[in-house]
C-alpha cells in the first residue's frame, strides 16, 4: 500500500533536486527507496509522471498537474500541523529564501541564526537561492520579487534598485563621457543578456521612454563575466545598481547618465499565503524587511 503523503513528498522533491539520486540524499534515503516510491506512485496512479532519460528527468503533461496538486496538499498538511504548534514562540526549523545577489548578502544567514535563540530540541536551517522566474514553492519561504505570483503575498516595497549605466574610469578617458543617451550610439558595450535581452537600453528623457540602440563588444550570460569586462576598460554596461554598487564605492566604476534612469524597480519580500503562518517565516521577514530598509541597494 502506497503512503500518498510520503510518496507526494518523494515525487515533488525528486523533481525539485533534478534527479533521483540528489533527492534521495535530500530526503536522508536509499536512492532504490526513491525508485520503489515513484514506481509505486505511478502504478497506484496508472499514469507517468517522469520521463526518464540518461541525462535528465522530464516532468509529463500528467506529471506537471499532479506536481501542483502536490505541492497545495503537502502546503496544506504542513499547515495544519503548524495550527497545532502556533504556541511555539521560537522560530525554529527549515527556512529557504529565494534571492538575488546583494538581496542575498543583505539577508544572509548568521543574521538569521542573530533572531531569538532556538529551543534545544530544534534547529535552524536557512537555504538561500539564486532568484528564479518563479517565487521559491516549498512549504514555508521568501523572496524578493517584483510581481508576486498567485497565492503569494507581497510586503513592501523594502527598497528599490536602478537601472544604471556605468563604465571604468580608464574607458571613459579613453573615449569621452556620454552626456545624453544617444551619445551611447558611439560607443562600445558590454550586455548582459540576462539584463539586456536585444541590443538597445531604455532611457527616459523628460516623460518619455526612448530606445537607443548599441553596439556590444562584449556579450555575456554570467553577471560577473560582464561586469569584470567593464572593469576592465572593455565599454559602457548597464546593470541592476545592486549588481555594481560595491564597484562604485571603491572608485573601480562610474555612473553616467543618471538623470536618463528609467523609473526604479521596487524589491518587495513575498511570501506564501496562509491563513497561519509559522513563526519561523514571520520572524525572518519582521528581520529582513527591517534590514533590507536599513541597506542601500543603489
Amino acid at each position: 500500500m502506497v503512503d500518498k503523503l510520503v510518496a507526494m513528498k518523494t515525487f515533488v522533491r525528486i523533481v525539485e533536486a533534478g534527479s533521483l539520486t540528489a533527492a534521495a540524499d535530500s530526503l536522508d534515503t536509499s536512492l532504490p527507496t526513491v525508485v520503489r516510491t515513484l514506481a509505486a506512485l505511478e502504478r497506484n496512479l496508472g499514469v507517468s509522471l517522469l520521463k526518464r532519460t540518461t541525462r535528465r528527468l522530464h516532468l509529463t503533461d500528467e506529471g506537471s498537474q499532479y506536481l501542483e496538486r502536490c505541492r497545495d496538499i503537502l502546503a496544506a498538511t504542513q499547515e495544519a500541523e503548524d495550527i497545532l504548534v502556533a504556541r511555539r514562540t521560537e522560530p525554529v526549523g527549515k527556512l529557504s529564501v529565494t534571492a538575488s545577489g546583494a538581496v542575498r548578502a543583505a539577508l544572509s544567514c548568521p543574521d538569521f541564526v542573530r533572531l531569538p535563540p532556538a529551543q534545544p530540541q530544534g534547529q535552524r536551517r536557512c537555504a538561500v537561492r539564486r532568484s528564479r522566474r518563479e517565487p521559491y514553492r516549498g512549504r514555508h519561504g521568501c523572496c524578493d520579487s517584483y510581481r508576486p505570483s498567485q497565492g503569494f503575498v507581497a510586503r513592501g516595497p523594502v527598497g528599490q534598485v536602478r537601472r544604471v549605466v556605468c563604465a571604468s574610469e580608464r574607458y571613459l578617458r579613453r573615449h569621452g563621457v556620454p552626456q545624453v543617451p544617444n551619445d551611447v550610439r558611439d560607443h562600445i558595450c558590454v550586455r548582459h543578456v540576462g539584463l539586456v535581452p536585444r541590443s538597445d537600453w531604455h532611457f527616459r528623457v523628460g516623460n518619455r521612454q526612448v530606445s537607443v540602440p548599441i553596439t556590444s563588444v562584449v556579450t555575456c550570460n554570467e553577471i560577473d563575466s560582464a561586469v569584470n569586462a567593464c572593469i576592465d576598460g572593455l565599454g559602457l554596461g548597464m546593470f541592476l545598481s545592486y549588481m555594481v554598487a560595491p564597484y562604485r564605492k571603491d572608485g573601480q566604476l562610474k555612473y553616467i547618465l543618471e538623470k536618463f534612469e528609467t523609473e526604479p524597480i521596487p524589491v518587495q519580500v513575498v511570501y506564501p499565503q496562509a491563513r497561519l503562518m509559522s513563526n519561523k517565516v514571520r520572524a525572518f521577514i519582521d528581520e529582513c524587511v527591517g534590514k533590507l530598509r536599513r541597506t542601500r541597494l543603489d
